[in-house]
């Protein structure tokens, strides 16, 4: 019990909480909302948003921002209805072209930011207002081009006649994809290393990793999810100069919300995954009780504000109680075997090797 009160209270588990509490209130308001055909429409809805997170995890929680995924995103929306348009033989050249750009805005990214020394957030500041402004001067600010159904039938179609769900759309197929891919990614040596220089860039660098690289990657993945992201907009939202106007605020908030710390460090794909759809049920349940979504902003606000304040507080109090570990190891390693022990209790004489807040495999409790 005490094992998952722990859970529960950390920023990584209390936002699952969170998320059950909501949608258990939204079925309540809207019963048919549980039904499977209906989840698997909002899963679709919230695919974008989750797939942006994703790639805003792999920059934060190596300790840095980026602030142009929502103007790329808009770029990638704009590129394809002005380029493809009614020939779909265009689609594999134009998805190549985007691919292309998604890369490019994250090297640009990451080299300025690592081999420049200019702050992400700056850096990536600037990628945003040259991006929107090239996107307006191109479209003049009006919605123009319409790009191929068949192009957009990856944000809005699907498999037809799927037992219960009736269909089961691209995105949340897509959406899997990149759940996978990033999960695997965060565990193998990259991602491993990625925490590391968002703990501790100086370390990493005496250990002999190539940070500016690596940091570089985790730009590149950032910038090929807003562009995946644009992709499924597509299908649904329209081409539009707008069309992803907020969306880095989204992802930071969504990461953030999922216990990801700012700074770097810490943090999990499965975090950022679950942040987002914490926040789009969120959203969904304040428009079932008529709140203004132009209250969506500050919303979103105080949510960044909480959740930095609460993991501030519950990292702090961890280090805090590791701390005391470390300097009465024996009295640790006490407790943990006798957490109430009788006045007749003697306890087992323990090395402070067995109470030391590092595992076997080298990750520190704090981290767990």
């Amino acid at each position: 019990m005490n094992s998952l009160i722990r859970r529960a209270v950390d920023p990584r588990g209390a936002v699952v909480v969170l998320l059950a509490v909501i949608l258990v209130a939204i079925v309540v308001l809207n019963p048919s909302f549980a039904e499977p055909g209906q989840l698997v429409r909002f899963i679709q809805r919230v695919a974008p948003i989750a797939i942006v997170a994703i790639g805003q995890y792999f920059v934060i929680v190596s300790g840095e921002f980026d602030l142009s995924m929502g103007a790329l995103v808009t770029a990638q929306v704009v590129t394809s209805g002005y380029l493809i348009g009614q020939d779909p033989s265009k689609i594999a050249a134009v998805l190549t072209l985007m691919l292309i750009l998604g890369v490019l805005v994250g090297v640009v990214n990451g080299l300025a930011t690592t081999l420049l020394k200019v702050p992400s957030f700056i850096v990536t500041l600037g990628t945003m207002l040259i991006i929107h402004g090239a996107v307006m001067w191109w479209t003049g600010g009006a919605a123009t081009g319409d790009p191929v159904d068949s192009f957009r039938q990856i944000g809005r179609g699907g498999i037809e006649d799927v037992p219960v769900l009736g269909q089961l759309p691209y995105g949340v197929l897509v959406l899997l994809v990149v759940i996978v891919a990033a999960i695997w990614l965060s565990r193998r040596p990259f991602g491993r290393t990625l925490v590391a220089i968002g703990d501790n860039a100086e370390a990493a660098a005496y250990a002999g990793t190539n940070v500016w690289r690596t940091k570089t990657l985790a730009f590149v993945i950032s910038s090929l999810s807003a562009t995946v992201a644009g992709v499924l907009l597509v299908g649904y939202a329209g081409v539009h100069p707008s069309v992803g106007q907020g969306y880095e605020f989204i992802a930071i908030t969504a990461v953030v919300l999922g216990g990801v710390v700012l700074g770097g460090g810490r943090g999990t794909v499965f975090g950022a995954l679950t942040g987002a759809f914490t926040l789009e049920s969120l959203f969904t349940l304040l428009n079932f009780t008529a709140v203004p979504s132009t209250m969506r902003d500050a919303i979103q606000g105080v949510i960044i504000i909480a959740a930095v304040a609460y993991s501030g507080v519950v990292f702090a109090k961890r280090r805090s109680t590791t701390s005391t570990d470390d300097q009465n190891p024996g009295r640790a390693a006490a407790d943990d075997e006798n957490p109430t022990p009788g006045p007749t209790t003697t306890p087992t004489p323990t090395s402070a090797r067995d109470s030391s807040p590092i595992h076997p495999s080298g990750d520190a409790v704090a981290r767990d």
